[in-house]
């Protein structure tokens, strides 16, 4: 798709602060809200760069507002971005109880949003639960940002031109959605990896199900892989044994990332939130609503895990049943 793409980004070390410098007039003015924005990781660095180009309002979202309220004195104290306004709401996507919280605090907003990125995320380690017993990774990367997303949408369609940026990964590739098990039998058959290709899948079908149910209404979505990183906060705890465990699993299903002298291709952070930048601000994505991208790009790179259109109705329905609430436009 990329020989296609309006984009000029098709390169493995497009940066964020270059292409934000490129989108500055379409970044000037916006109301953003990003969640997962704790210091070190990409959500943070997404915001702090974009900070640079006079947004109206940075909306920061996270679990642990201390951590949130970090990334905000960090802007505050640069001085190419003193003067933006930023606001801290905590959003804890491990409950549903809190995220109905969060989401009246927002629709008491004046603003509206111009742009939701929902970059916060957890990944692999031992099974867990949310608070309404689903499994974390699941939970967390796509049932929250999913109850979240839908209760502030009048917000979001509000806005002239409004976006949804879900951060999703290659790792789309580990495992599809288990409609009939997404708890992997409470645990019993549990796969950290298989758990987290499911919660990733589930960011792309999502954003193929806003494309398809909003567009008409004006909303824009997208999905993408940020790149490979170590460092963040995504996955605390991960050791050798976890990443035998992902080289077998990618060996299983016959990706060359199982082969035994592959390696990824490392980014910085800068360079793996350049298709965060892309994906919330290029004009030129107007016509590719519902698309997944890569290296700042158009990326026809996604996997049979979520390339099923009949999944993309079927993940909502489920998703609605696991928050008890439809939401239907």
């Amino acid at each position: 798709m990329a020989a296609q793409s309006p984009l000029p980004y098709n390169r493995q070390n497009a940066t964020a602060s270059g292409i934000a410098a490129d989108n500055a007039s379409s970044i000037a003015g916006k109301v953003v809200l990003t969640t997962g924005v704790s210091p070190g990781g990409l959500g943070a660095q997404f915001v702090e760069t974009i900070a640079k180009y006079k947004p109206t309002l940075l909306i920061l979202a996270g679990r642990t507002p201390s951590k949130v309220q970090a990334t905000a004195e960090k802007i505050k104290s640069d001085p190419a971005s003193a003067g933006v306004e930023t606001r801290v709401l905590a959003l804890d996507l491990a409950s549903q109880k809190q995220i109905r919280e969060a989401a009246k605090e927002v629709l008491a907003y004046p603003e509206n949003i111009d742009v939701v990125v929902n970059s916060a995320g957890v990944m692999a380690g031992p099974y867990k639960t949310t608070e309404e017993g689903i499994e974390n990774q699941f939970g967390s990367n796509h049932i929250g940002h999913f109850l979240f997303t839908n209760l502030i949408m009048s917000k979001i369609l509000a806005s002239k031109n409004p976006r949804i940026v879900n951060v999703s990964s290659d790792g789309h590739r580990l495992g599809p959605v288990r409609f009939d098990d997404w708890n992997f039998q409470d645990g019993k058959a549990y796969d950290q990896w298989q758990a987290y290709g499911q919660s990733k899948a589930s960011n792309i079908l999502f954003t193929k199900a806003l494309a398809q149910k909003l567009g008409s209404k004006g909303l824009r979505a997208y999905a993408l892989h940020p790149g490979v990183t170590f460092g963040t906060s995504l996955g605390p705890g991960l050791g050798e044994a976890d990443f035998a465990a992902l080289k077998a699993r990618d060996k299983e299903i016959g990706d060359p990332l199982g082969e035994d002298d592959a390696s990824f291709d490392l980014k910085t952070l800068d360079e793996c939130s350049a298709t965060h930048v892309v994906a919330a601000f290029d004009p030129r994505l107007e016509d590719y609503n519902g698309a997944y991208l890569e290296d700042g790009n158009l990326s026809d790179n996604v996997k049979p895990t979520a390339t099923n259109p009949e999944d993309v109705e079927k993940l909502w329905k489920l998703s609605e049943k696991l928050v008890g609430q439809t939401f239907q436009y």
